[in-house]
């Protein structure tokens, strides 16, 4: 046998023994992971509720600047023009993407509380400085000051509630975060509108308010617990079965020490020394390791797909969008896109746990496509000066009305499916990259948000409205030919399991024949809330 020959097979051998080895991790890591199997603690709940006041501030801040901007008039000095108003916008997203890097900085060194309250504090001096602002400088610094607390927590929460929620809740515990991102929409929605009949200065309250939320979720953390994940990662595992105990108040203590031990093995799988690994020995893995790439890029695009396909534009430009097609009460019928919203991401918490994340994705995300599709056709028709965005006839009739009954179908789609599912994307990151994985699913959110929130009316200049529904009906279609061909499911997967996945290339079939073959895992037994 030639030396070529049998340093070839020496080379097979290890391979089968490494992947044998890996297969092998992921079993007893699956067995170990026993305690899934219990009932969540309310206390589990509440947790989960109590933190999703960070999305909250999320949905708040979007949803109200679209009432502002309407509302305005010369308060800032003068009538805001198109540039402008993106401006002040677009530098929410700007601050929100300083503010994801700062907290996947910081997230493994301090833990996942620390930049929740620095998140809070930045938001209230930016609502201070926004709600006191006369010039359009000091509102725009308020605009970007806000976004750094907003970012910072739109990293942060999915992260903590991903790791501390047990796997056959996980979904839904996300989606409570969603969930209040569109309820603070709603609330930013209604409040715009009342206050747009309160005088002048009736935007500032509308602003003010926002402060209430970031104050409460400061002295709420208080009751909430680190993450067990961290604390097994620091060395703390007394803290860590105290933390298990509170989730699962019906596990044992050998299933907690089962669960502690699981997540030890994950670790000491990643890295032997997670805690004092540098940032950039972190952010290397992603780039030289292909299954955690392929978790990390997984994670992303589908954020990407959220953030470009249009959804924002209609968040921060409703009221101006729905004046462009002729409806007197603009801001009034932008609450009915902030309902559909809202109403729709109830729906996805009740589904995404007992039907999984692939299959929603699939049908709603060209569901998003068709909807802008049409909405595009509809634009044609409709008589619009696109220098200066008015109508140049004073009756629109049914494209007018087709636009809405589009968008209203097109949000239910997103707030169902994608919305919701891009931060729980962060299940699919493996432990040792999660909190910089989760920064760069955070940065792509906002950095694509920065794109849509700075282009948007330009783009209904420069390429017609048409033009513009026209590109984000692509971004949706493409978006979900990688969701067939590249989304795994992750139902019900531990967290120490999930990591095998990208191991198969995207892990669509690893998937689907884990879901076969661990059905007891997978499985969402229905249970009362106080459970």
């Amino acid at each position: 046998m030639s030396t070529s020959t049998m340093e070839k097979e020496k080379v097979y051998e290890e391979r089968v023994e490494h992947q044998e080895r890996k297969q092998s991790t992921v079993e007893e890591i699956t067995e170990l992971s026993g305690i899934e199997t219990t009932a969540a603690s309310k206390a589990a709940w509440l947790i989960s509720i109590t933190v999703s006041l960070g999305g909250f501030l999320f949905g708040y801040d979007t949803g109200y600047i679209s009432s502002v901007l309407v509302t305005l008039g010369t308060a800032l000095g003068h009538a805001l023009s198109s540039s402008e108003q993106e401006l002040v916008t677009s530098l929410t997203s700007g601050g929100a993407l300083v503010g994801a890097v700062y907290a996947g900085l910081t997230a493994d060194r301090y833990g996942r509380k620390m930049p929740i309250w620095a998140a809070c504090a930045v938001f209230v001096i930016g609502t201070l400085l926004q709600t006191a602002a006369y010039s359009v400088a000091q509102f725009a610094v308020g605009r970007f000051v806000v976004g750094l607390g907003v970012g910072s927590a739109a990293m942060i929460v999915p992260l903590y509630i991903g790791e501390l929620a047990p796997a056959k809740y996980r979904g839904r515990m996300i989606a409570f975060n969603n969930m209040s991102v569109t309820f603070g929409q709603l609330v930013a929605s209604a409040l715009g509108a009342g206050f747009q009949h309160a005088g002048h200065n009736g935007w500032r309250a509308t602003v003010a308010i926002g402060a209430a939320p970031a104050i409460a979720l400061a002295g709420l953390l208080l009751m909430c617990p680190e993450s067990p994940r961290q604390l097994v990662a620091h060395g703390k595992r007394e803290e860590a079965d105290r933390v298990l105990l509170r989730i699962y108040s019906a596990s044992t203590p050998e299933q907690r020490e089962a669960k502690i031990k699981s997540i030890e093995i994950s670790i000491h799988e990643a890295t032997s020394a997670m805690a004092e690994t540098s940032l950039w020995q972190t952010t290397k893995l992603i780039f030289t390791t292909p299954a955690t790439g392929r978790a990390v890029l997984t994670a992303c695009l589908v954020m990407a797909i959220s953030q470009l396909g249009g959804f924002n534009t209609l968040m921060y430009y409703a009221a101006t969008l729905f004046a462009i097609v002729g409806f007197t009460n603009a801001t009034a019928v932008a609450i009915t896109v902030s309902g559909t919203n809202f109403v729709f991401s109830i729906v996805n918490l009740v589904l995404v746990d007992r039907f999984g994340r692939r299959i929603i994705l699939c049908i709603t995300v060209l569901g998003m496509a068709i909807c802008m599709l049409v909405a595009s056709i509809s634009f044609h028709y409709i008589p619009i000066n696109t220098h200066t965005l008015e109508l140049t006839e004073d009756h629109v009739g049914w494209p007018g009305t087709l636009v809405l009954v589009c968008i209203v179908c097109y949000v239910a789609c997103f707030s169902s499916g994608v919305a919701t599912i891009a931060w729980i994307g962060t299940e699919l990151i493996p432990m040792e990259v999660r909190a910089v994985g989760t920064m760069f699913n955070t940065v792509t959110c906002w950095s694509t948000n920065i794109i849509i929130a700075s282009t948007f009316l330009s783009m209904m200049k420069g390429i017609t409205p048409s033009g513009a529904f026209g590109f984000y009906t692509a971004i949706c279609f493409i978006g979900w030919l990688f969701v067939v061909f590249c989304y795994p499911e992750a139902k019900g997967m531990p967290l120490e399991a999930v990591r095998e996945v990208f191991t198969h290339g995207f892990g669509v079939r690893y998937s689907k024949q884990w879901q076969r073959e661990n059905k007891h895992m997978a499985k969402v037994v229905t249970q009362s809330f106080g459970h």
